[in-house]
């Protein structure tokens, strides 16, 4: 018997569901979406029960990962902390897809998502939902002049996805700073 996914949960339950999604997205970044579902289970410190009275199968769990990643860039981008303006609005945006453990998620999920998203409405309309925004907010800087107006929102995220892939010869800190490095210089070339 599974829990329903839509039912409001309780906290402790709430808590275990947060606990797998982050071991999982730290195994799947780190070796792919074959990863075994106890070792998921045992890296959140929870019980295979739990985690599969949650997520039922591989595929629930990979799908709740990638809706919640979608759910995160959307929040991000609809948020206007003290009314920041268009460039900064991108820079932020920029950077939270430019977190490593976010872009090793990403990268080890586009094929999985390739695969699956044209068959799930809901995936279909995060990933819609998402790239406007991201795009609206390249507009938004663009408009202000704080942008170059020759690259749009897709090459923004293309060229995010090949500085912030981990670099397995460098440390975890190494990489980390490299990707801040080529973030900032991506950015410095988009600025007018």
């Amino acid at each position: 018997m599974t829990a329903n996914p839509e039912a409001p949960l309780r906290a402790d339950a709430r808590r275990n569901r947060e606990r797998v999604l982050a071991g999982a997205a730290a195994l799947i970044s780190a070796r792919g979406p074959d990863v075994p579902m106890e070792e998921i289970a045992q890296h959140a410190g929870v019980g295979v029960g739990t985690l599969y009275r949650r997520f039922p199968d591989r595929h629930s769990l990979i799908r709740a990962l990638a809706a919640d990643m979608f759910r995160r860039g959307i929040a991000l981008a609809e948020s206007d902390p003290g009314g920041l303006t268009g460039w900064d609005a991108l820079v932020r945006l920029v950077r939270f897809c430019g977190e490593p453990e976010l872009g090793a998620l990403a990268s080890a999920l586009r094929p999985w998502l390739a695969e699956h998203r044209d068959a799930d409405e809901e995936l279909r309309d995060l990933t819609t939902t998402w790239l406007d925004r991201f795009e609206r907010t390249v507009r938004r800087a663009q408009a202000e002049g704080a942008m170059r107006t020759d690259v749009d929102g897709a090459d923004l995220l293309n060229f995010i996805s090949l500085v912030s892939c981990r670099m397995p010869e460098l440390t975890a800190e190494a990489s980390r700073d490299a990707t801040a490095r080529y973030l900032d210089i991506v950015l410095d070339g988009l600025r007018t």
